[in-house]
C-alpha cells in the first residue's frame, strides 16, 4: 500500500483528477446550455434577423459608426444588428473583428436611440 502514495503518484492523482472536473464541466456545460459562448446572457429574448428590404446606400444619407462592447461570436453581431436594424429608417451591419457597428439611416441618427437599442441587446456602446 505504501507503494502507492509516492508522491509521484499523488501528484498524477491530482492532475487527473482536475482533468476529470474540468472535463465534466465542459460535457456537462454544453448539455445545459446553448453552446455559443454568449449563451448565459440571454437575459433579453434572442432576438430575430432583420430582414433589411431597401439596401440601396443612396437611400440612407446619414451614417454613423459605433464601437459596441461585450460582442464575442456571430451570434453577438446577429443580436446586435437585429437590435440596431429593428429601428425605423435604420440599417446596419456590425463587424465581430472591429466590433463596429457601421449605421445607415434614413432620418438624421439620434445616437441615445441606438445606444438605447444595443444596450436593450444587452451590450454596450464603448464610444460614440
Amino acid at each position: 500500500m505504501e507503494a502507492l502514495l509516492t508522491p509521484g503518484n499523488i501528484v498524477v492523482a491530482l492532475i487527473v483528477l482536475a482533468a476529470l472536473i474540468v472535463g465534466g464541466r465542459k460535457i456537462f456545460g454544453g448539455i445545459q446550455g446553448s453552446s455559443s459562448c454568449c449563451g448565459a446572457r440571454d437575459v433579453q429574448p434572442r432576438r430575430r434577423r432583420v430582414q433589411i428590404e431597401d439596401t440601396d446606400e443612396n437611400n440612407y444619407p446619414y451614417q454613423a459608426d459605433l464601437l459596441i462592447g461585450g460582442m464575442s461570436c456571430e451570434g453577438c453581431v446577429q443580436t446586435v444588428e437585429a437590435a440596431l436594424c429593428s429601428l425605423p429608417g435604420i440599417w446596419a451591419t456590425v463587424d465581430l473583428k472591429q466590433t463596429e457597428a457601421h449605421i445607415r439611416s434614413k432620418h438624421p441618427i439620434s445616437l441615445p436611440e441606438l445606444e438605447a437599442a444595443v444596450k436593450s441587446a444587452g451590450y454596450y456602446v464603448a464610444k460614440i
